[in-house]
Formats: C-alpha cells, structure tokens, sequence
C-alpha cells in the first residue's frame, strides 16, 4: 500500500525574501538558459539556485552547479531564509491555469511518500527514464539531503473523498499565493488538522500512486535511499524504518481532478536532411494511409484540428521543413504494431507515440536518416512546432502526436508496463520552492 505521512517542510520566510513569486521556480527539466537568466534575476533566493545552478567554464569535482546549490541551501538553512514548519503537515495546493480559452483548476495535496522499488508495492511508472538526467538529479540529493522539487503522482478516486476533505480542512483560510511565467497561480494551505490528516492518510493506504511526472527524481530517490543504506550497514547503524531517506516529497492529485489537463508531445526530428512530403510519402506508404493536410500554418492546424476531433491514436501529422507541406497518415493494419512489438500489451501498441517510433521512425524512416541517425526534440503547442519549422536552424520534419488519456496511462502503468519517453505531459507542472523535505 502507498504509505502516506505529513512532514516538517522547509519554506521560504517570506517576511525576509518577499514575495513567493519571486523564489519559485518551474522544475529544472523545463528550464531553458534565458528563463534560467530571469529566475536567477528575479530574487538572490529564487530556487533555481538549488534546483539549476549555473554552470561556470572552470567548474571541477570541488567546485560545480552541485556544491554551489549546496551552498546556497546551508547559507538559506543559516540565515533563515528557509525556516522549517513546527508542525507536521500535509499541504494543500490548487493550480488555475487556461488552455485553449477553458479557465481549469487542479487540486491536490504534498506530502512525504514511502519509497518502493517498481514492482514491489503499489506505485508504479508509466514513463521510460533516461540515465543522463537520473546521474544529474543524484548528484544533487547527494549534494543537498532535500527534496528540492516534487514528484507528480496520481491516485483514483471517484468520488473524490480526499479532495472534500481538503475543502473542508481549507475552508476560509487564506492561501499562500505565486503566479508562474507562464500565468499560471499556484495556492499553497499548510494543513496540520490532525483528524483530517489523519483521515486523508488513511485513504490513500488502499490507494495505488501513479508518477505522472518525475520519474527520474523518483528512482534517483531509489538510488539515494539505496546508498544511503549501504553506508549505513557498513558503519553498523543501519537506517531505522521511518528514517528520512525512505521517503520522497510527492504532489498527489485525484485521476478524477476536473482540472487534469494531458497534453500531446510532438516530435521534432533532425537527421533527415531535406526531406520532402513526397519523400515521406515515399518512405510511409506501405504502413499508412496518406492524405494532404495542406501547406504551411494553416496545414498544421487543420492537421491538428482533424487529430483531435478524430479521438484516435493511429492518426499521426507530418510537416516538413524543405516544402512546408502537411500530411495526415493513419496507421492502414493494428497487425504492424503486433510484428514491431510482439512483447507489448495492445494498449501500448495502441500508442499513437508507440506507432510513431516503433514503425514510422525506427522502420521506414531511419535508413533515410543521415550519419548521426534520427534524433528528436520535444514540444507541447502547435505554435512552437510551427515557430521550429520557421526558423533557419529548425527541424527537419515534425510529428503531431495525439495526447494519451488518463485511462491508457492506468491501464498500461498498472499492467506493469512504461510507455515510451515523453508519452504525456501533464500540464502544468508543479512549482519548485513551496515546500522543501529533508532527507537528513
């Protein structure tokens, strides 16, 4: 069962740094060098400094982006700029944000999460993790010993008992407040009630967790813990059952939430020089049903337009760079998903992302590839596709992907199975910098 405890969270002194605003941060997979720039300016205690920290030319194994970060964190403990909570709480958060015109609210609550290998309990992935970010997140919890920055998690509930308590537990109280870059307002209510902690508690011990996001920070949690092990037994004081390092700072939202917001991942490949959309049509012919979208912007959206109104995941968009056209291409027989991935379930090989790469790319595109092979990169708008497509130093040829549903993520995440890399992106992420957990 998904064990569940309040904790003794570290949060800013708002009375000495400002405004929460000002020292939160997005987590550090999303930010780029210039926002990098702008948290860095915006307050000497921003958290980008402990989860980001620049890098300098002459940085060596004493002085890095990680000791610097550890710095920063024992200056802040020193001089109460971090101050820790008398109480154990659970913490209330709620997200407002618009997509597409719609105003959305997510609720949900962070606490502290015992730890379990894959598996082996009742918290199970649904993402592939990549080992360059885990080596990068390790070595700052070896660096720090805190949380800096929260998984995502989901849990069913529909009849949404957790999210009625936390109303009831809230009430009139007022909340702690920051609005992101991107607009979007993030409230934070310490919750010590113990009845209704209690309470929540309790539930989620029947409750299965899903990571929606964080992946890598939670088997980097694994790895910490597992060290941390290590050196315990061999000093001959192994770690108690309750000891910091078993436990991960988790935000937990319900699969119901009305605010939980999915959005696709598109593609944007390099590698295939001056690739046509006859030549992908071409190379896609035996695998797929093709028709023209049309050219330029309004070929996208109208090949976006079709993707969402069609619901389905074997229907797939192909813009390329060299011509500005857009193709629309549905996957022409399920049978070719079983011949690439005999070893998945059929809900994995129903991934419109999953027939993206194990037929469209891995197949029939990559002997077209040039010497470094097939790379992509990663966006969420249609904008931002159609900003890369534009720019001199773009991409070669983008993928409009249709988003994956809540159910698909449970149903192949309980199967015991990931889905591959950047399958989901639940928007928005959650702020580093409301709330710290210590791992000492």
């Amino acid at each position: 069962m998904a064990e569940v405890q309040p904790f003794r969270g570290y949060r800013y002194n708002l009375a000495q740094v400002g405004a929460l605003e000002d020292v939160v941060a997005p987590p550090y997979d999303v930010i780029d060098s210039a926002l990098q720039d702008e948290l860095y300016a915006k307050n000497p205690a921003n958290v980008v400094r402990l989860i980001l920290n620049k890098e300098n030319d002459n940085d060596n194994d004493h002085d890095n982006r990680y000791t610097r970060s550890a710095a920063c964190l024992r200056e802040w403990l020193a001089n109460d700029t971090l101050l820790q909570d008398s109480q154990r709480n659970i913490y209330a958060v709620e997200q407002r944000f618009e997509v597409d015109g719609r105003i959305l609210t997510r609720k949900g609550f962070l606490a502290r999460v015992k730890l379990e290998p894959f598996g082996q309990g009742r918290i199970f992935p649904h993402e592939e993790t990549l080992s360059g970010p885990k080596a990068d997140r390790l070595k700052l919890f070896r660096a720090t010993a805190m949380n800096l920055s929260p998984v995502f998690g989901l849990y069913p509930d529909p009849e949404a008992s957790i999210p009625k308590l936390l109303d009831q537990a809230i009430g009139r109280a007022l909340p702690l407040e920051a609005t992101d870059h991107l607009g979007v307002v993030s409230r934070l209510w310490p919750l010590a009630d113990h009845k209704i902690v209690s309470q929540i508690t309790a539930l989620m011990a029947d409750k299965p967790v899903f990571l929606a996001d964080g992946h890598h920070r939670y088997e980097t949690g694994l790895k910490y813990l597992a060290e941390r092990e290590e050196l315990a037994n061999r000093e001959g004081r192994p770690l108690d059952p309750d000891a910091a390092p078993r436990y991960i700072l988790m935000f937990l939202v319900a699969m119901s939430d009305p605010g939980l917001e999915i959005q696709p991942t598109h593609r944007l490949v390099r590698g295939l020089p001056g690739v046509t959309s006859e030549g992908i049509r071409e190379c896609l012919d035996s695998a797929f049903d093709i028709i023209s979208a049309g050219s330029g912007e309004e070929g996208c959206r109208a090949a976006w337009e079709e993707i969402e109104l069609n619901g389905r995941q074997d229907l797939l968009a192909f813009g390329t760079k060299a011509d500005n056209e857009w193709l629309l291409a549905r996957l022409k027989d399920p049978a070719l998903m079983e011949k690439a991935a005999p070893a998945k379930s059929s809900a994995w090989r129903q991934l419109g992302v999953s027939i993206l790469h194990n037929i469209a790319i891995d197949t029939l595109l990559k002997p077209q590839a040039g010497p470094d092979g097939v790379r992509c990169a990663y966006v969420h708008q249609v904008r931002e596709v159609l900003d890369d497509l534009a720019s001199d130093q773009g991409s070669d040829l983008a993928v409009l992907v249709p988003p994956a549903s809540m159910e698909m993520v449970q149903q192949i995440a309980g199967g015991g199975e990931k889905m591959p890399p950047k399958s989901t992106y639940f928007y928005p992420k959650i702020l580093s910098g409301l709330v710290f957990n210590p791992l000492k």
